[in-house]
């Protein structure tokens, strides 16, 4: 029966019969899932076509309401190990979605455990996993494996040898189905583009939660996997290299990872909290990051001024924003597009996010003294043309800085101010006297991250004026529709996929030199930067929903307080 799912595809013309040769001898459970791994085929035609060959009704369970009372009484032991997931009734009938017709035994089984006939359905194995997760929870399908004592293949390659102490608990957190709950945890992140991964130890158990372009989004979680908190935090603990006896103080470790051919770091900080420890993880994927200026949402005036910033011999560029808002990304970017054989680049950093080639970084570690401050002065001795300071977070660096590019260096960093204009006054809140500031700062770039629309399903609108904020740009749209989220598959039903940067690019001019070496406050400051022609963030984000890459809502929530 196997063979006969191949010989289908071959005549439908989805497979060659090379393709059905190699796909016979491929190791996978089935022709159809060999073609599909291998890539001959997609998955959604192959199904759709075995299912009308054996006269079945092929259901996109993205689109399918879901009967959840179909799960009551079902064997759980099917729906992990077999595929299987109840999806509703006809009559008396129980519909079972499956991705391999052909295998009729379960469906036998599902029969005699619930006393109904089964009316099977053929939908993407990927669906029925993603049902799975949604209303069995993360690491359901392990936590089953858990109970019954049985392990399964490890998907994930530690980068780094880790170390146990031999106790109890740290056995515990080395078996081999703790392993496997813990790498699909890891692995789910990493396919959703999650950020940070949220471990919390909560008064009725562990709450799982991913940040996803932004914003945090429960995982489901079984309640079994309480049972197994203490080995869970403990896997992780090891493989970050902690103490896992430590449970009163604060850790910080890191993990390196290879997760299907795919390199990711992984920061780990773990806080004792009422309940038991809390586990953040942020998740660094380097595979998926590309350091490439003009890809990164800026428009064309932007750019062009920014890209004339970044080559001054001397001075000090800062970018600005939140925890998050990309400014890491905007400096690699930046110092990736000036690198040449004739420029020495050193940067400062805590941590060492992602390494890059020729360019010279150091890791910051203030436990042994190693500080921005300390190490920004090492790096003047070794002559370089341009320096990044990871982050300006004290007087000392503040002033190291202001000295380097009085120096004839060209001085990169960060601050966490909500605008452009308050780098300024911030600046000389550390105490660093207002005419080096206005002397050195060549420019700052203040950004954030919008959450672009879905072009799979995002739907168009005619707006009327009275609706939108004051500031909207109405006449910029010129009749054209503005467009807002819907939610479909491609998006996993939240309406957006990916983020771009919004900008907003204060180039010092000599007025602002004058308010800045004053003392002006901030407001004054983005004040005369306005009247001189800066776009500020909402303007920037307004620009980016008036073309449809991003909706109203999502400009009013990222950009609270900024309209001027």
């Amino acid at each position: 029966m196997i063979m006969h799912a191949g010989e289908i595809l071959k005549r439908r013309g989805l497979i060659s019969e090379e393709q059905l040769r190699q796909s016979a001898a491929d190791d996978s459970p089935s022709v159809l899932q060999a073609a599909v791994s291998l890539g001959y085929v997609d998955e959604r035609d192959a199904l759709s076509a075995v299912a009308e060959e054996v006269g079945l009704d092929f259901v996109d369970l993205r689109l399918h309401e879901v009967d959840l009372s179909a799960l009551e009484g079902f064997p759980q032991k099917l729906i992990y190990r077999q595929s299987l997931f109840p999806i509703g009734f006809e009559g008396e009938s129980i519909v079972v979605a499956t991705s391999d017709p052909f295998d009729l035994y379960p469906l036998d089984e599902a029969s005699a455990a619930t006393g109904r006939n089964v009316i099977p359905v053929v939908a993407e194995r990927g669906e029925i996993a993603r049902l799975m997760k949604k209303h069995l929870g993360v690491g359901s399908e392990t936590v089953e494996n858990l109970i019954a004592n049985v392990g399964d293949e490890d998907d994930v390659e530690l980068l780094e040898e880790i170390e146990t102490d031999g106790s109890e608990l740290s056995e515990m957190a080395q078996e081999a189905s703790v392993v496997r709950l813990v790498n699909e945890i890891l692995i789910e992140a990493i396919e959703t583009r999650t950020s940070d991964i949220h471990i919390e130890s909560q008064s009725d158990g562990l709450v799982i939660r991913y940040r996803i372009d932004g914003i945090l989004h429960t995982q489901p979680v079984p309640p079994e996997i309480n049972r197994f908190q203490a080995a869970i935090i403990s896997r992780l603990k090891i493989m970050a290299r902690l103490n896992i006896a430590e449970k009163r103080l604060p850790q910080d470790g890191r993990i390196k990872l290879r997760v299907h051919g795919r390199e990711v770091d992984i920061r780990l900080s773990v806080i004792p909290m009422i309940h038991g420890e809390g586990l953040v993880m942020r998740v660094l994927d380097k595979s998926s990051m590309v350091f490439d200026l003009q890809g990164l949402g800026m428009s064309k005036e932007i750019y062009g001024r920014f890209s004339e910033l970044i080559r001054l011999p001397h001075g000090i560029i800062l970018v600005t924003g939140p925890t998050g808002s990309g400014k890491t990304t905007t400096l690699y970017s930046s110092l990736l597009e000036i690198k040449s054989p004739e420029n020495k680049i050193i940067t400062t950093e805590d941590p060492v996010e992602y390494q890059l080639d020729g360019i010279n970084q150091i890791q910051v570690h203030s436990k042994i003294g190693l500080t921005f401050a300390a190490s920004l002065r090492s790096i003047l001795r070794h002559d370089p043309d341009i320096v990044l300071v990871g982050e300006i977070r004290d007087l000392e660096t503040a002033e190291n800085a202001t000295q380097a590019s009085l120096t004839g260096h060209l001085v990169f960093s960060t601050l966490h101010t909500n605008d452009a204009a308050g780098a300024f006054t911030r600046m000389g809140d550390m105490g660093v006297e207002p005419f080096l500031v206005a002397g050195t700062v060549e420019g700052v770039m203040a950004q954030r991250l919008l959450r672009r629309l879905c072009v799979h399903c995002r739907e168009e609108y005619q707006p009327h004026q009275a609706d939108l904020p004051s500031d909207f740009p109405f006449d910029a749209l010129e009749g054209r529709p503005l467009y807002r989220p819907v939610g479909c598959r491609e998006c996993r039903n939240v309406g957006y996929t990916g983020r771009m940067g919004i900008y907003e690019l204060l180039v010092t001019s000599e007025a602002i030199r004058e308010l800045a070496q004053e003392r002006a406050s901030s407001w004054d400051i983005r004040r005369q930067a306005v009247k001189e022609g800066m776009r500020t963030l909402r303007m920037d984000a307004w620009d980016k929903a008036v073309v449809g890459t991003t909706s109203v809502d999502e400009v009013l929530r990222v950009t609270k307080g900024d309209a001027i």
